[in-house]
């Protein structure tokens, strides 16, 4: 069951460059299974949450009502009490639904959140801003552009001005919206990389007031 839906949601993802594509998609069931031995979740579940947790991705596919999620699930004889436990957990997964007000609620659900913010995160979550950026033909660092902090769910989904505003917007923000001590515990250990990552980058740019507004920006969010 497991194996035909990995392969259905490869298909769909086959041809994404922005991030989002089954390299992030492993990554987080990889760490959502982890997580999942030490919260005590369904890992069956859990892998299932996370194969699906972006086939509807609004980023990718636009509003689809869950479209993608139920097609494979039908071509793949899921049940229909585990669809229903899989629908409703994808549909509270993400960004911009935590900023509207949504929260997962089973520990499944919660468990591949954490693990999919936490892919956000680190290096491979640097890299993933590089890749969306360049998808969508926006600059990684524009040094003349600062951070939009007071984002609406609309300002998000329009995206950020630049890679580096986003990881501020967004990104620097995920560790307080752990849901799971693992996920907390992984999500800090991240973040230090990232803000390691933006010194040395303000630093080699020779961006002072960048640097100024990172070290604010830290002291403002402990």
């Amino acid at each position: 069951m497991i194996d035909k839906v990995y392969k259905e949601v490869e298909k769909l993802l086959a041809s994404d460059n922005s991030g989002h594509g089954m390299n992030h998609i492993n990554r987080v069931v990889k760490l959502a299974s982890v997580f999942a031995d030490s919260e005590g979740a369904n890992k069956d579940i859990v892998t299932l949450i996370a194969l699906l947790h972006d086939v509807d991705d609004y980023k990718l596919f636009g509003e689809t009502n869950l479209s993608n999620a139920k097609e494979i699930m039908i071509k793949c004889n899921i049940n229909d009490n585990t669809k229903e436990i899989i629908l409703k957990a994808i549909s509270t997964i993400g960004y911009s639904k935590r900023i509207s007000g949504i929260t997962p609620e089973s520990i499944e659900a919660k468990v591949v959140s954490d693990a999919d913010m936490c892919d956000a995160l680190g290096a491979s979550g640097i890299l993933r801003t590089y890749a969306y950026s360049k998808a969508h033909n926006r600059p990684f660092f524009d040094k003349d552009t600062f951070p939009n902090l007071n984002l609406t769910v609309d300002d998000y989904k329009n995206g950020s001005a630049s890679g580096v505003n986003h990881i501020f917007e967004k990104i620097l923000r995920l560790p307080k919206m752990m849901l799971t001590k693992s996920g907390k515990n992984v999500s800090l250990y991240r973040e230090k990389i990232v803000i390691e990552f933006l010194f040395n980058l303000f630093e080699e740019e020779n961006t002072l007031e960048w640097k100024t507004y990172l070290i604010d920006y830290i002291k403002d969010n402990n």
